[in-house]
């Protein structure tokens, strides 16, 4: 089984989608580049620990972010330090915000997209709703704000959390209060407005731009702090559903796609034996080219890819235990997203593989 075994566990050549897959190890130092045998082709060194995900951009440059010991003192999936790399390794842009967390996304206008904490106004912290009793952060509670900055480091667009009318998202029961509402996500849809996540309310939304408000929104218990919602080219959602219920057994996680306009589910992927595909944190998933989806069950460092029938068709574990997750002396190989490219891709092409 997979908890036992790293590597390259499985591969049908025939069915699945081939290219290069990009492995960031959770908190590692390293961001590596692997074929469809588990290889390593290509890597890059990062000055420092990596704050949550890393991606390709077109020419081979890598965006990411690196632990920075500043900010609030919050810590899950923190960042600080966003890089853009070349394929050597070359810093080619940078910005820092120590509040910096979970998610940075390139636009196509050149501007940077990332996900800030901020410590809430004495009131806005009162109206908070839910979660574990006592569990403030100092008795403090933090929101999130989501920024796009220029190259330059210009903030060109803003929204915070507290613009909600906070009563209205409680946190779920079994979170801690330190923060309002846990953002994971944020990346721009084809219409030019936001979408983003928040684990500790089990909510997905689109903000618009121009009106600084949530203009769609849909919140359910059942799937147990998700992530990574991403907008498909048939305007359905798909995203990963951490199943990471309060005193539920057996907990399983499932890729969800769902029509956004009425709701309707129309493809999931969950395990036969619920807690072989479980992670409680973190999570991810890519809708392939050829209608496969690669999946990234981030708290073992797996990554499989899976048919639209959810025959699985590739699998393969991280071998680099050099994630810093969980705590102390335990060995972690977390992968908090993967990518997938093809050699023909505006990311890879013309690059000696």
């Amino acid at each position: 089984m997979f908890l036992s075994q790293v590597g390259l566990l499985h591969h049908v050549p025939d069915l699945t989608f081939n290219g290069y897959t990009l492995v960031p190890t959770f908190r590692g130092r390293t961001v590596s580049l692997i074929n469809m045998f588990g290889a390593r082709i290509h890597s890059w060194t990062l000055p420092g620990r990596l704050g949550s995900l890393a991606y390709l951009l077109p020419g081979g440059r890598l965006l990411c972010s690196v632990v920075t010991t500043e900010g609030p003192p919050l810590r899950q999936a923190k960042g600080g330090h966003m890089l853009e790399l070349d394929w050597d390794g070359n810093v080619l842009w940078e910005h820092i915000d120590h509040s910096q967390h979970h998610d940075l996304r390139r636009l196509p206008n050149g501007n940077t997209l990332y996900i800030g904490w901020r410590e809430m106004r004495e009131a806005d912290a009162a109206r908070v709703r839910g979660g574990i009793d006592g569990t403030e952060h100092e008795g403090k509670i933090y929101e999130d704000y989501f920024r796009e900055v220029t190259p330059s480091g210009d903030t060109a667009w803003e929204w915070a959390t507290s613009s909600l009318r906070i009563e209205d998202y409680p946190l779920a029961s079994g979170v801690r209060r330190a923060e309002f509402a846990h953002g994971n996500t944020c990346s721009q849809t084809p219409g030019g407005d936001i979408l983003i996540n928040f684990r500790n309310t089990d909510m997905m939304a689109i903000v618009s731009r121009s009106e600084k408000k949530i203009i769609w929104e849909r919140r359910e218990f059942v799937w147990g702090r998700p992530h990574d919602p991403q907008i498909l080219p048939n305007g359905n959602i798909m995203f990963f559903a951490n199943g990471a219920h309060d005193m539920l057994a057996p907990q399983t996680s499932s890729v969800i796609e769902f029509d956004p306009k009425t709701g309707t589910e129309v493809w999931r992927y969950e395990a036969d034996i619920p807690w072989h595909f479980y992670s409680h944190v973190m999570g991810g998933c890519q809708p392939l080219p050829n209608g496969n989806v690669l999946i990234c069950q981030s708290a073992y460092g797996r990554i499989f890819e899976v048919t639209r029938s959810n025959q699985v068709i590739w699998d393969y574990v991280n071998p680099d235990f050099d994630s810093q997750f969980p705590r102390g002396r335990q060995k972690a190989n977390c992968v908090f997203r993967a990518f997938r490219y093809a050699a023909s891709s505006p990311e890879l092409v013309g690059r000696v593989l």
